[in-house]
């Protein structure tokens, strides 16, 4: 009964008490002055901050659920300009209680409401905080009679502007929500939280192990780490600000679509295909006008890469490096090129966009085991890239492809009428049957050979440059074949028989000892200069003239067969026309009926103005039937009696 008239009385003085502070702090509510309130905050926050604080707006002040106070219209920072660093809607300082009821006014933690803060770089580099960073370093050094404050420091709905005059940059952040975690007692800085730009959500944190060192130029160690879903970016490592930023560490990029990354830091579209999954780490260094980064791991679409990178960061997005891969597979990259159209059957009409390529100047050495590209499969390559202005340029220093290898360059940039491309690319002893086939499409030729291929082109589509394409290209082989047809066998059958049809003679071989070829090209007319098909028992001779932008042939030439011990040498003139994909190939008509026994009435007829009986027995030449051996029929009654010449 004692106990509980001890718990009884000490359960009423508790409720004495908080009454008792309850009614002080609606007294001191009313008591304390506007002024005293202001003066107060503003000299704890520029204790705290060194920034001074201009609360001129309105003063409101709550108790419950928490002790605050709340200004309006607040600008800090404003350090003489025009424009403050921060102004913000509203700045709220909760209070603590117990300093609060022994009358003073001690700032638990601050929020800034819808604040607008404000970076810019005038020409000559200079900053609007760089005058700030002083009063910054001075509010933080350690100072024994300072007694400890405040330490947090939130942002609530901001909005962070950045100018920067040298670069002719604007960029703007918005729904700024951040936690900054201000070293009154430690050394280290914190800032946690995320914002919004270009329509992505960012998350992004930032620590530095000694503000203090950071803001007056010693180094200091720092982390940061940005996420977001188009990049994610993460650096541990040093910083130093004296003479100029400077930072040594580990850098970590990663991405699920580098193309769309980039375009969302304002980069154009990528031209083509290709550029998804990309991963980079590597140790960097971070100056004032380059990041260097060494010992790179770097993957791109599930390609493989060592080496050492420099991006330049004074405005002209450029990189240079050198890197090493065991294999690459290019074939993303040459997917959205398209050559021909739907239909198949001609170049394609569409534009050809390389607004990517003006972008960003490249500099790059790549070496690599094996390339695939499509189809093809190239072994030990060594090659250069090199691209300014919007002109690509890759010099291929060797390639072993096709049993030989592969040397030259090739270009393709943005030109006056939209796009320039070259090719100037030398295949040596290299396997005919796999390299015309893989590169060009044409599976005719066996054998081995050298070719090489001098041509340059303009337009806006790929049927546009087809039709300024002029250069030079030759062709040598040795010991191989024409597929697809037998020469020999069609001579000796027309040697024999000149009327007998051509029949079907796209089939088998013919062999050759050499093959020579020279072609001019002049705005996309291909005038064959000189084509040599020597053969163990044929020879063939071939000109003309091949459209490009059309696509078909228009050609003359001449077959031999060799002679022999029994046979003279036979020479047959012959034109090849129509498209690529299946020409014809016609023997001259004339030279036949000359050399056909048949013909020779005719041809007499002819010279004598009376063909008409000779044409008559030249086509039953031509086309009698067969002779048929005589079936005999049993005599009909009728017919056994019948008497000659009654019928």
């Amino acid at each position: 009964m004692t106990a509980a008239k001890g718990l009884k009385r000490l359960a009423i003085a508790v409720a004495a008490l908080a009454a008792a502070a309850f009614v002080t702090l609606i007294g001191l509510s009313f008591l304390i002055p506007a002024s005293s309130v202001r003066d107060a905050v503003r000299n704890e926050i520029q204790n705290v901050t060194g920034l001074d604080p201009t609360l001129s707006g309105s003063v409101s002040v709550s108790l419950f659920p928490h002790a605050s106070v709340s200004f309006r219209d607040v600008l800090l920072g404003q350090d003489g300009g025009a424009q403050p660093a921060v102004s913000a809607d509203e700045l709220t300082a909760r209070l603590r209680y117990f300093p609060l009821l022994a009358g003073r006014i001690e700032i638990a933690d601050v929020t800034l409401v819808r604040p607008t803060i404000n970076v810019s770089f005038s020409a000559d580099g200079q900053s609007n905080w760089s005058g700030l960073a002083a009063s910054l370093a001075h509010a933080v050094e350690p100072n024994p009679s300072r007694t400890a404050s405040f330490s947090e420091i939130a942002i609530h709905d901001g909005i962070v502007m950045v100018h920067d005059a040298r670069e002719r940059l604007a960029e703007r952040l918005d729904n700024v929500d951040f936690q900054l975690a201000w070293p009154s007692i430690s050394r280290s800085f914190a800032a946690n939280g995320q914002f919004a730009w270009r329509e992505q959500t960012v998350a992004a944190s930032l620590t530095l192990s000694d503000f203090l060192a950071a803001l007056t130029g010693q180094p200091t160690g720092i982390k940061f780490r940005v996420t977001s879903k188009p990049l994610n970016l993460a650096f541990d490592g040093t910083a130093i600000n004296r003479p100029a930023l400077k930072m040594d560490g580990t850098l970590d990029v990663d991405s699920p679509s580098l193309r769309d990354a980039l375009y969302w830091t304002g980069w154009s579209r990528m031209p083509f295909g290709g550029f998804d999954h990309f991963a980079l780490r590597a140790k960097s260094s971070v100056g004032k006008d380059a990041i260097s980064l060494s010992e790179v791991n770097v993957e791109l679409d599930g390609n493989k890469a060592e080496g050492v990178l420099t991006l330049a960061t004074d405005g002209h997005r450029a990189v240079q490096g050198t890197l090493a891969a065991d294999s690459l597979d290019l074939t993303p990259y040459v997917a959205g090129i398209r050559l021909m159209a739907a239909n198949e059957r001609s170049w394609d009409r569409l534009p050809i966009a390389l607004d990517g390529l003006k972008d960003f100047n490249l500099d790059l050495r790549l070496s690599a085991g094996r390339i695939k590209i499509a189809d093809t499969r190239l072994g030990r390559t060594a090659v250069a890239a090199t691209m300014r202005d919007g002109k690509l340029d890759v010099t291929i220093g060797e390639s072993q492809a096709f049993g030989g290898v592969i040397t030259g360059s090739f270009a393709l940039g943005t030109g006056n009428d939209g796009v320039d491309a070259g090719s100037h690319v030398h295949f040596d002893d290299v396997d005919l049957t796999t390299c015309l086939g893989q590169f060009f499409g044409v599976h005719k030729l066996e054998g081995r050979g050298t070719l090489a291929l001098d041509v340059d082109g303009s337009g806006d589509s790929v049927w546009a440059l087809t039709r300024t394409l002029s250069g030079t290209a030759s062709l040598n082989a040795h010991d191989g074949a024409l597929v697809g047809i037998n020469v020999e066998q069609l001579l000796r059958r027309l040697d024999k028989r000149p009327l007998s049809g051509n029949g079907d003679f796209r089939s088998g071989r013919t062999p050759f000892d050499r093959l020579a070829l020279n072609v001019k090209i002049d705005n996309g007319m291909a005038s064959v200069e000189n084509l040599h098909i020597d053969g163990p028992a044929v020879r063939l001779t071939l000109a003309g003239r091949a459209s490009v932008p059309a696509r078909d042939l228009d050609l003359k030439g001449t077959a031999t067969l060799a002679a022999n011990a029994s046979e003279s040498e036979f020479d047959l003139p012959f034109v090849v026309q129509g498209p690529w994909e299946n020409p014809i190939i016609l023997p001259d008509a004339s030279s036949l009926i000359r050399r056909s026994q048949a013909a020779a009435p005719l041809l007499e007829a002819v010279k004598r103005h009376s063909a008409g009986d000779a044409v008559r027995a030249v086509i039953d030449q031509l086309f009698a039937a067969p002779p048929v051996s005589p079936v005999p029929i049993a005599p009909s009654p009728a017919a056994s009696t019948a008497t000659p010449g009654s019928h």
